[in-house]
């Protein structure tokens, strides 16, 4: 049985679902996005290694002022002790960070991923970048859950 209304439903249903496919491939091309994806990759890669002091002379310039390198390293251990080492990392996507009232100056960017611990099989990463005054991406932020 064909209720009324049903056919306008499905078509606003399938004029959504092709919004969202064309404004998926638009966001993934932004070369900004892809910049800042790369940049979270090749941070990531210091991270994984527990490479505490390559991963924070490699963080923003904020990061370093925020946080002691002793500091940092000490917290990446503890979580990379907890999470285990990453098994498997899937890019969820790259999201331009709209400036709250409190927010501080500049430009930020989250990058988040699914990702596979070796001590938990289902985890999520959002790293935060800010696109600092040489022009480059810069983590500003991680958080692992």
């Amino acid at each position: 049985m064909v209720q009324p209304g049903s056919g306008r439903r499905a078509v606003l249903m399938a004029l959504a679902g092709l919004a969202i496919a064309f404004a998926a491939p638009a966001a993934a091309q932004d070369p900004r996005m892809t910049e800042a994806k790369m940049a979270t990759l090749d941070w990531l890669v210091l991270a994984d290694a527990d490479d505490g002091a390559g991963s924070y002379a490699a963080a923003s310039q904020r990061f370093r002022t925020t946080m002691p390198q002793d500091q940092w390293t000490k917290a990446l251990k503890q979580a990379r002790a907890q999470f285990g080492p990453t098994v498997r990392r899937t890019y969820i996507g790259a999201q331009p960070l709209a400036h709250a009232k409190d927010a501080p100056p500049g430009e930020f960017v989250v990058v988040a991923f699914r990702t596979e611990f070796g001590k938990r099989s289902t985890g999520t990463e959002s790293v935060t970048l800010e696109h600092e005054s040489d022009g480059r991406w810069r983590v500003v932020g991680y958080i692992m859950r």
